[in-house]
């Protein structure tokens, strides 16, 4: 999956995590930051922007399996495309060509 496609869904996930109802908040965000610390243990030292996209390409469903183990009984806090995109997003700007909201070279 090129960058800019998983981009924009990375920033689709952060918007829905921050459209959420405020009731699923807490649990929603518990959730997104183990996610973003499973990616920081995936990936480790410093990492490119496209190491991360090929990360997500290579597939999302750890993150459900995650979610399940850690908030069993809040089946919204299972959705990837909030708690994983959202973790992507966050975690994109720690890339070291990503900065200031957009990709660089050099």
């Amino acid at each position: 999956m090129p960058f800019e496609v998983a981009s924009e869904q990375w920033q689709a996930g952060l918007a829905r995590l921050e459209s959420a109802p405020a009731e699923e908040q807490l649990e929603l965000e518990r959730v997104t930051r183990a996610v973003h610390d499973e990616l920081r243990r995936r990936l480790g030292g410093p990492f490119t922007s496209g190491e991360l996209a090929d990360l997500y390409d290579a597939g999302t469903g750890w993150i459900g399996d995650l979610a399940i183990a850690l908030a069993p009984e809040a089946p919204y806090a299972w959705d990837v495309r909030v708690v994983g995109d959202a973790a992507f997003g966050r975690y994109l700007r720690e890339a070291t060509d990503y900065a200031g909201g957009r990709r660089f070279s050099g």
